[in-house]
């Protein structure tokens, strides 16, 4: 299929990175031919120098022979622009990022489908809502829930108060005899590793599992963590990741806001009705003190500065504070996060790629996540009639071995697996993949 991306900025690029790992035709399009020089040495992808609204540039692009055309420049306007255009040329379906929370808000109204935007996304929004799914599970570095619960995904960090410490998978088998959680992923020194009978868990490593209900108490028993109950959230940042963030907890949470900006300050607490908006510096320790920052069980940081997002959840972290979460927009950070004291760090653009690269998946895929850092995807499958998946046992199946089925849901039912297990139409399957073997996964459930 070609895919068309405008824009080869962070989320252009790292979306094509995605996408080139799966031997897709893609096409970049920027007005910047560093980015685009840079693009074209590091992928496997065409580039076309212009603007993405030029008729002429999106014919030397292909787009009447797109299936997908994703817009995620840096300017709103030219992202609708462009995806209406490229509709009109023959793209069979596109994407635009936006920041402009009405366009979410009154979306009925406005009908952008019926002028040639199928699918709007916003990074921020995006972030925000990343930011409320790590707070539910406060305990693990990363978290995700399949089919309301019945599976998910829990990342923690490997310590000496960890009973896999320094253990292989078969060492640690007798941990887990009811098989109601399986080890899909480790991320150590900034790569990713599919683990197999043999593999050790070592300190500072990130260990990613699939986990069924009980599963989840019993990991971080195994683990050494204690549930943390969230109820007080200081979120430094009243950018639009923390107006969003702000709006989205409220409901759930006591929040206080703290902004720099005064003008900005009053703005916020117009908008906000339910969150207690600071106007003043979080850098400042004092005033932190004096806000009851010993209080707070969550500190989230989404200024404009990556550095001062990371200094200031460290200090929170000094002070008491027992969850803390950095927006950052260097995405090689994200591997130091938990090395470093910082809990969380997520990164709104690799979130949006992330989230558009569903879009491009074959086989019944029902829904895909990314963990942060992790060169990973891990798909949710609906198995149809006569799939490769349904011929054999797991173990018989010649599956990839870079990638593990984390989990399997029947009939409302979460099975636990074994290799003597065989999976059957209309099962759900969770599957964790690195992204050079995606193509041969998805083989399996077509």
């Amino acid at each position: 299929m070609r895919i068309i991306i405008a824009g080869a900025g962070e989320v252009g690029f790292h979306l094509a990175k995605l996408l080139a790992y799966e031997k897709q035709d893609i096409v970049l399009i920027d007005l910047d031919e560093g980015k685009l020089d840079y693009a074209a040495n590091h992928l496997d992808c065409a580039t076309v120098k212009g603007n993405s609204t030029s008729y002429s540039v999106l014919q030397e692009a292909g787009i009447s022979e797109s299936g997908l055309f994703i817009s995620v420049t840096s300017f709103e306007e030219t992202n609708l622009a462009s995806a209406i255009i490229a509709k009109k040329l023959g793209a069979e379906k596109t994407i635009a990022r936006i920041s402009n929370l009405e366009f979410f808000l009154k979306k009925d109204i406005l009908d952008l489908a019926s002028i040639g935007v199928d699918e709007l996304i916003s990074p921020e929004s995006l972030a925000a809502r990343e930011i409320k799914r790590l707070l539910a599970r406060s305990t693990a570095t990363d978290t995700f829930e399949f089919d309301n619960g019945m599976l998910t995904l829990l990342g923690i960090t490997i310590d000496e108060s960890n009973q896999l410490y320094n253990k292989s998978l078969k060492e640690t088998a007798f941990l887990n005899p009811d098989h109601d959680f399986i080890t899909v992923a480790i991320l150590r020194n900034g790569k990713t590793v599919v683990p197999h009978g043999s593999t050790k868990f070592r300190e500072h490593d990130h260990a990613y599992f699939i986990a069924q209900q009980e599963g989840v108490k019993k990991l971080l028993k195994i683990g050494g963590k204690h549930t943390i109950e969230i109820k007080n959230v200081m979120i430094m940042g009243g950018s639009k990741i923390g107006f969003h963030a702000a709006r989205r907890l409220s409901k759930k949470y006591n929040i206080k806001l703290v902004e720099k900006d005064r003008d900005k300050s009053f703005e916020l607490a117009d908008n906000l009705p339910d969150t207690l908006v600071v106007n003043g510096d979080c850098s400042n320790v004092e005033l932190l003190r004096e806000e009851g920052i010993s209080d707070m069980d969550a500190f989230v940081a989404v200024t404009g500065n990556s550095e001062t997002n990371i200094i200031s959840c460290l200090l929170a972290k000094n002070m008491g504070v027992k969850k803390t979460i950095a927006l950052v927009e260097n995405m090689d950070y994200i591997h130091i996060s938990q090395n470093i004291g910082v809990d969380t760090m997520i990164n709104k653009k690799l979130i949006a790629a992330n989230f558009i690269s569903r879009y491009v998946r074959k086989g019944q895929v029902i829904s895909l996540t990314g963990i942060h850092g992790v060169e990973a995807e891990i798909m949710e499958f609906e198995v149809p009639e006569k799939s490769k998946i349904t011929e054999k046992a797991i173990k018989k199946l010649n599956f990839p071995k870079s990638a593990i089925i984390g989990g399997v849901i029947r009939e409302g039912e979460v099975k636990s697996l074994t290799g003597e297990f065989k999976i059957e139409p209309n099962d759900r399957v969770v599957v964790l993949s690195l992204p050079d073997c995606i193509h041969q996964v998805e083989k399996f459930f077509n």
